[in-house]
């Protein structure tokens, strides 16, 4: 069950940096404000619950890789932050390391 609470975990770390991008315009600062503190909330109580089994290093490599990769691909879909090759290629080696990370767990 840690690694469904860490995966979750991840998967919310994306919402409050999504939350702080919509509080910067004045119509839905308020409420990118609440969605950034309700999303840290929760992804800290699921890394938490994650942290009595899984140890602490490995955890918060793959919660902030997810968090990483998540927030990018939701920036360049959403945002229309830069994309190119080396910017895929750079969340591929995120996201390959936090596999390494979980088979070498």
């Amino acid at each position: 069950m840690a690694w469904v609470y860490l995966i979750f975990a991840g998967l919310f770390e994306i919402g409050w940096p999504v939350g702080l991008k919509m509080a910067q315009q004045s119509e839905t600062r308020v409420a990118g404000v609440v969605i950034a503190i309700v999303f840290m909330v929760i992804s800290g109580y699921l890394l938490w619950l994650a942290q009595k089994q899984i140890p602490i290093g490995t955890s918060y490599a793959i919660w902030t890789g997810i968090g990483a990769a998540g927030t990018f691909i939701v920036g360049v879909y959403f945002y229309g932050d830069p994309s190119s090759l080396g910017r895929y290629l750079g969340v591929a080696l995120i996201i390959a390391g936090v596999v390494t990370l979980k088979i070498a767990h």
